[in-house]
């Protein structure tokens, strides 16, 4: 696999500074972007040397914490898009994300992997991490849409509208991949070598598991509207 530089890396920044610029002259914000893309860096860099740790280590109890961190973590971040942020709605949220992710995690790890426990962290925290991600944007989604929709619906045409709302990125994913686009993960394993089929078959594993993720976990968040 090709290794990537430092030098080589950040030419990426050129078209982020692009995008910046008209960011801050649209928009008005000239540190939102910066700030963000400080924190992407951190964060990356920071778990890249965690993950190495906890590889080697192979340790269980390390890879629970990690999950638990990535739950918490996104129902943080998705509270952020909704009106009323108090622990019952924390609760809600992070309900919805856990059970949408474990719930698919589960049958990924003992099913569709045919692993032995989930004290295998090289496939369980990557595989946690697309789910709790992808549960997160959902229910994010789902969560301002239904709140905009109760002001002026009722709550069954506003369950809907949001549910539907919600699902759409994933719905477009699957409609698309292989005509618009190579997604990540079977990119990254096609340029690492892997035999496009194989690829193929982990990115079908990797696209039910997704909308499954995000439907449960919508379904469970509207269900706690009622």
């Amino acid at each position: 696999m090709q290794i990537i530089s430092i030098t080589n890396l950040s030419y990426m920044l050129v078209p982020l500074l692009f995008v910046s610029f008209f960011y801050y002259k649209w928009v008005e914000d000239k540190k939102e972007i910066a700030y963000a893309t400080f924190r992407m860096l951190s964060q990356l860099l920071l778990i890249g040397y965690v993950l190495t740790y906890i590889f080697n280590s192979n340790n269980s109890f390390f890879t629970l914490f990690i999950v638990i961190v990535m739950i918490s973590a996104a129902s943080f971040i998705t509270l952020r898009n909704v009106t009323c942020k108090n622990k019952k709605v924390y609760k809600h949220i992070f309900l919805s994300i856990f059970l949408g992710g474990t719930i698919n995690l589960f049958f990924v790890v003992f099913f569709v992997l045919d692993l032995d426990s989930f004290n295998s962290p090289r496939y369980v925290i990557p595989l946690a991490g697309m789910l709790y991600a992808n549960c997160m944007n959902a229910v994010s989604l789902v969560a301002e849409r239904f709140e905009k929709e109760l002001e002026t619906q009722t709550y069954k045409k506003s369950r809907a509208i949001a549910f539907k709302a919600g699902l759409i990125p994933q719905i477009n994913s699957f409609l698309a991949v292989g005509l618009v686009s190579l997604p990540g993960m079977m990119t990254g394993q096609i340029l690492s070598g892997v035999d496009p089929i194989i690829a193929v078959r982990y990115q079908i594993m990797v696209m039910l598991m997704i909308l499954g993720s995000s439907g449960i976990a919508t379904v469970t968040y509207l269900l706690q509207k009622r």
